[in-house]
């Protein structure tokens, strides 16, 4: 289910199907640097990580990540969308790319179309991000959206203080 586009990009659902995708993203070595490995290494386990975070979000809250993929070819290039974390008061906007995708303008493109869908459709009274210190294109992204610095917050299953974005 398509969720927003912009000029190059579509946004939508993650559905089961795009499990080979997701073990490609999850295992970047971006992702693993600065996500953490989610240890996913057969599609059964991306099927898993789709059932029990995106798909599970849509269905409980209404929103989740989504699939973000090039309009003229569909490819998937990575994933943005909202989470809701425990520990945190509001929804965070996330966004991960392919490294090949990256310094495109294409993270921007499809954060900002997520931000925009969640004031403008979800009516979420605020938009929330974190990132750790160390991730400067992250961080650089969040300044861009707007966001500033507020605080260190330590997040359940994270093992270190992520910088607070508002």
């Amino acid at each position: 289910m398509l969720i927003c586009e912009t000029e190059r990009l579509i946004l939508r659902k993650f559905t089961l199907d795009d499990a080979p995708f997701i073990m490609t993203l999850l295992n970047s070595p971006t992702w693993i640097e600065f996500l953490g490995d989610r240890n996913i290494r057969t599609e059964e386990d991306a099927q898993l990580y789709l059932s029990n975070g995106p798909l599970a979000s849509y269905a409980m809250r209404g929103f989740g990540l989504y699939l973000v993929a090039l309009k003229d070819t569909n490819i998937p290039i990575g994933m943005s969308g909202l989470i809701k974390r425990d520990g945190l008061e509001h929804v965070d906007v996330g966004f991960a790319l392919l490294p090949a995708y990256t310094g495109q303008g294409y993270a921007y493109e499809a954060a900002k179309a997520v931000l925009d869908y969640g004031y403008k459709t979800l009516h979420l009274p605020r938009i929330v991000a974190i990132a750790r210190a160390d991730n400067k294109h992250s961080v650089a992204l969040l300044g861009k959206l707007g966001m500033k610095f507020s605080d260190n917050v330590m997040l359940v299953g994270i093992d270190q203080p992520m910088c607070l974005f508002k």
